[in-house]
């Protein structure tokens, strides 16, 4: 192989390395925020809806169920 084709390989092989590298850190910065968020709804206690904490997110979750929960038998 040429010493161009070399290069063209090395430029291409950083470039996906810093792409993952960015994509990495901000999965973590995501996955921080979003541990934060929902610590601080269980500080709240489960009266506390995340509606009237975090009112610009919406629902955080079609499933997600504050309060006791009663047996349907």
């Amino acid at each position: 192989m040429s010493k161009k084709n070399n290069d063209i390989l090395i430029a291409a092989a950083s470039g996906i390395a810093a792409g993952l590298l960015v994509y990495a850190f901000r999965q973590a910065k995501r996955e921080i925020k979003s541990r934060r968020k929902l610590n601080k709804i269980a500080d709240e206690g489960y009266e506390m809806a995340t509606d009237v904490l975090y009112p610009e997110d919406g629902q955080l979750g079609k499933k997600l169920h504050y309060g006791p929960v009663l047996p349907t038998n």
